[in-house]
């Protein structure tokens, strides 16, 4: 299954609020559901765990095949499955980009990598999952437009008052800036609000 490239907007309204994948929000208001008297069959819990494997798809941009990847390596590290493969998912460059401020969305942060805007330890990376280490230093190309580019998404941020979590750092020097990978993020501070155990558990047969 091919990354999805459609109105971002459908998506939202399916899956809730998406920081990753677009800033907008719900419009469709869900309507109460009333009362039966007589009683409904168990729901299956197939659903709610798909919802919940997309949600995490959609907000890191990820194929189904990638996030199957993540899941089978996260299933052989040590600890919880499900919290390792959210601290997977959150050292990716793309979304470390995305989460310093210097990209919109998680999409946005894709394109810079790919465009050869983003320096790791001061030597150009193009692959946007490329994983992130402790004391990684992300920084822009020595170029204006680059600059330029960042500059203003950082403004942008800013001004919607995102916060840059504790395990990274942000530093203005001179006219650029520097994002500093300080450790590993806790899964509790994750932004994206999410049941990991669903989506472990909906892969669970395939991993």
């Amino acid at each position: 299954m091919s990354r999805y490239r459609g109105p971002r907007l459908k998506i939202i309204n399916r899956l809730k609020t998406l920081p990753g994948l677009s800033k907008k929000k719900p419009n469709r208001i869900e309507e109460p559901r009333t009362k039966k008297h007589h009683k409904s069959p168990k729901p299956s819990k197939y659903p709610i765990r798909l919802k919940e494997k997309q949600r995490v798809r959609f907000h890191y941009g990820l194929t189904e095949r990638q996030l199957l990847q993540y899941a089978r390596i996260a299933r052989r590290s040590k600890g919880s499955t499900g919290q390792v493969l959210l601290q997977l998912l959150e050292m990716r460059l793309d979304n470390i980009i995305f989460r310093l401020g210097m990209a919109l969305t998680i999409p946005g942060a894709r394109q810079l990598v790919s465009h050869r805007h983003i320096l790791v330890n001061d030597r150009i990376v193009d692959i946007p999952s490329y994983r992130c280490k402790p004391q990684d230093l992300i920084s822009i190309k020595d170029q204006q437009r680059s600059i330029n580019i960042i500059n203003n998404n950082i403004d942008l941020s800013q001004r919607d008052k995102m916060r840059v979590p504790n395990h990274l750092n942000l530093l203005k020097k001179k006219s650029q800036y520097i994002g500093l990978v300080k450790k590993i993020i806790d899964s509790k501070r994750i932004s994206l609000k999410i049941n990991e155990l669903l989506v472990v558990e909906y892969y669970s047969c395939r991993i």
